[in-house]
């Protein structure tokens, strides 16, 4: 079922409706029956997959806890009897003993994820490689990919790695740990919660409240909007630029950078309002994912500010491991030794830095647009860290000036062209394809004449009208980024302004109910709504 479906609506009013006529107590049991119903409902056989997550992930942080608690009762039993070595070491053995069980789990759930979502990919790699030695291709099989598959692993795994580093109890009850695993608007495209955060919320009593009622109703019309009227329209002029990228080049590339930003702006975090209003309406916070990213003045900050939760994933658990290894520590060593202590103090950093965006570039897909598309944003931001002394001589020469509210601006629209040039990788899927296409911007001046003479109007299968809603549509979400404070995630603060208006928020929700029946597509299994990290 499409999260952006009128048959979801129905689904998620009708948990809603049981999960507040029940008791507090039981509440939980309503939601992770709807969830395993949700994920169900696509196809059965997503459900072993998510099943032997659950399960495996769940013994294994019950077994690590266990064994910590053992550990600790006969420390503390031995006394004095101990000395502080032998203390030492009998904790270090224990540790050693944990870590082969969270590193099996993690090898069991990571190779379930990499077999079915990068068994093409690995297979299509090797067979390009030995057509160079003229071996015959290599069939790719189709292979189930589970729903959310990515965000459930990554979710889960999170937990059975704070256990093992003594951040988290492990659950004991396997049914609410389901839950935490499976609450149905997180499964599909995140936000990736912390045990610890989002463990209490789902299985503690909630009141219904007004605030949360209204607040979590008017997020859920602006995701909507957002994906349905917004998203979903401006698709319809980047497909057509990208079906045909030899015809439609030059200008018409510098508008698929703006208008992809549109469309996944819209799409994911239209997803998120949806996903974090429905779970207000249950009395549940879940972590905000986006604190207006484009507002951002440099790649690391926008990548701060864009997918919160997957970016501080990868940074506690891929990165900051990486960088501390005993690896690095080597290569760090070697570095200094032979390249001087300048470079060999950076080695670490630009490797890991670099394995990190490799990762995330698989992440968001088993190609090799993206795997370019992770390289591409690990490069910038190592750039900028090394040039931060000369950015910070600049701003002590230039205090005014960069100061300046023009100055944060033109940072900021950089970041965002930036950022929309490398996305567009994401929208051509092919790399020579993207930078043959990048380039033409500036090589192909008779498309910028095509353009401004009704070019986009009559190709791009958009009216004029729907052209002039798009902008609106830019405008007002800028405007209401502005809402809130700057320097934290405040989630949607416009509702949170209009839930002491009555009649202000039902005519901004009967606004945003109708310029969605308007201008954006939906009904009774329409599949060409689905989330774009639905895929994920």
């Amino acid at each position: 079922m499409s999260t952006a479906s009128l048959t979801f609506l129905l689904f998620a009013g009708a948990t809603l409706l049981v999960y507040w006529l029940l008791p507090g107590r039981v509440r939980w049991v309503a939601l992770l029956a709807a969830s395993l119903l949700f994920y169900a409902w696509g196809d059965g056989w997503y459900l072993p997959f998510l099943g032997f997550g659950i399960l495996s992930t769940y013994a294994a942080a019950r077994w690590m806890q266990a064994h910590a608690d053992r550990d600790a009762a006969a420390l503390a039993a031995a006394g004095a009897e101990l000395s502080r070595e032998e203390r030492k070491a009998r904790r270090a053995a224990g540790k050693r003993i944990r870590r082969r069980a969270l590193i099996l789990c993690l090898v069991l759930n990571f190779a379930v994820l990499a077999v079915l979502k990068y068994t093409g990919f690995a297979l299509s790699v090797a067979g390009s490689i030995g057509r160079l030695f003229g071996a015959g291709d290599i069939r790719t099989p189709t292979l189930l990919l589970p729903l959310g598959i990515s965000f459930y692993t990554f979710r889960s795994a999170a937990y059975v790695i704070d256990v093992y580093r003594g951040k988290a109890q492990a659950q004991r009850n396997i049914a609410r740990y389901a839950l935490f695993v499976s609450f149905f608007p997180a499964v599909v495209q995140g936000p990736i919660c912390r045990y610890n955060d989002l463990m209490p919320a789902l299985t503690e009593p909630h009141s219904l409240t007004w605030e949360d009622s209204t607040a979590g109703l008017v997020r859920v019309a602006w995701g909507y909007f957002k994906k349905v009227a917004v998203a979903d329209t401006a698709l319809v002029a980047v497909r057509a630029i990208v079906q045909k990228p030899d015809e439609l080049r030059g200008a018409y590339a510098a508008v698929l950078i703006l208008l992809y930003s549109l469309v996944i702006y819209g799409d994911f975090t239209g997803g998120m309002d949806i996903s974090l209003g429905l779970a207000r309406m249950m009395g549940i916070r879940l972590t905000e994912n986006f604190n207006r990213p484009f507002t951002a003045r440099s790649t690391e900050e926008y990548w701060k500010r864009w997918h919160i939760t997957m970016g501080s994933w990868f940074t506690d658990y891929v990165f900051y491991p990486l960088s501390v290894s005993k690896p690095m520590q080597k290569l760090s060593k070697w570095g200094r030794a032979h390249l001087g202590r300048w470079l060999g103090m950076r080695l670490p950093v630009w490797v890991a830095t670099t394995l990190t965006w490799f990762l995330t570039g698989l992440w968001h897909g088993a190609s090799w647009n993206f795997v370019v598309w992770g390289l591409l944003n690990g490069l910038v931001i190592l750039i900028s860290n090394e040039l931060r002394p000369a950015y910070a001589a600049f701003h002590r020469r230039f205090p005014r000036l960069t100061a300046s509210s023009a100055y944060g601006g033109f940072c900021a629209l950089r970041t965002f062209l930036l950022m929309g040039a490398i996305r567009s990788l994401d929208c051509y899927r092919d790399v020579g394809v993207t930078f043959r296409a990048f380039g033409s911007i500036f090589t192909s001046p008779a498309s910028w004449r095509d353009l401004f003479c009704g070019g986009a109007v009559s190709r791009l299968g958009l009216s004029v009208p729907v052209w002039v809603f798009l902008g609106l549509a830019a405008l007002l979400f800028w405007l209401v980024g502005r809402q809130g404070k700057a320097d934290a995630p405040a989630g949607f603060c416009l509702a949170e302004r209009l839930v002491s208006r009555p009649v202000l928020l039902w005519a901004v929700c009967a606004l945003l109910i109708a310029a969605t029946l308007i201008f954006g597509s939906y009904g009774f299994g329409f599949d060409a709504s689905d989330f774009i990290y639905g895929q994920f």
